[in-house]
């Protein structure tokens, strides 16, 4: 378990801006070092935001994008192309305007896709397209992601692990069907705690002035059943990046001493 390290901007703009700079440099380094990378993708308005960043910037072909994997945290279960699915919106953001190899853009299954209306089977179809990609040593199930990024609800969610649900106590499976999901759509697919945690680099991203509450609880010791983003850390890094606004409840002993 890493110790979760905070960088707090001054508002969501730059706040994508940097993590979008800070992927780039992840994604070169790690195809450098291991000549491919491996990325896990989260929507809501932060996840998005930092595509459309990354989208824009001027490095962003520094990237080898035939040599990466994208994978999803969680996934609405919604029919292919609906503009409320992760893939949907993060293919507008980006990955529409990038040169990536198909066969490397994992997206979880839609409700009418091979495993039709079954949240279970689409996540269990997930969870074998994972482990097919894991290395033949690593006993976790999934790869060894170089990024796995989540956004942090207002209530602690991060995927679509919510407080005290049967998914935020799942211990052996990498990949759940959410069902009765507290907000739309109440049926989802979500990568487990021990999935993430297989992650060499965990990031949080948390802006806006009601997600101060769930950053607070979240880094203040709190059991991951009741606050699922207290639970999700990396191998060798956990990182927060954060704006003003929702660091604004954190303790001064937390807060860090710099801000960009």
């Amino acid at each position: 378990m890493s110790t979760p390290q905070l960088v707090v901007h001054r508002d969501k703009e730059l706040m994508a801006q940097a993590a979008a700079a800070r992927l780039i440099t992840e994604v070169v380094d790690a195809q450098a070092a291991r000549g491919s990378a491996s990325v896990v993708l989260t929507g809501g308005r932060n996840g998005n935001g930092l595509l459309a960043a990354l989208g824009s910037a001027p490095a962003r072909d520094a990237i080898d994008w035939s040599r990466i994997d994208l994978w999803w945290g969680d996934e609405r279960f919604l029919p292919e192309g609906h503009p409320d699915r992760n893939v949907t919106q993060a293919r507008e953001a980006l990955l529409d305007l990038v040169p990536l190899d198909p066969a490397r853009v994992h997206a979880m299954p839609a409700s009418d896709g091979p495993y039709g209306p079954d949240a279970d089977a689409a996540a269990a179809g997930y969870a074998a397209e994972l482990a097919a990609a894991a290395g033949p040593g690593d006993r976790t199930g999934v790869p060894e992601f170089d990024v796995l990024m989540l956004g942090v609800g207002p209530d602690t969610h991060v995927a679509s692990l919510f407080p005290e649900s049967p998914g935020a106590r799942e211990t052996e499976l990498t990949v759940v069907g959410v069902h009765s999901a507290p907000k739309p759509p109440p049926t989802r697919v979500s990568l487990s705690l021990p999935a993430i945690r297989a992650a060499r680099e965990v990031w949080l991203l948390a802006a806006g002035e009601d997600k101060a509450k769930a950053a607070a609880l979240a880094l203040s010791g709190a059991g991951e059943v009741q606050v699922p983003a207290a639970g999700a850390y990396g191998r060798s890094r956990t990182l927060w990046l954060m704006d003003a606004a929702a660091a604004s409840a954190l303790p001064r002993e937390l807060y860090p001493p710099a801000s960009a």
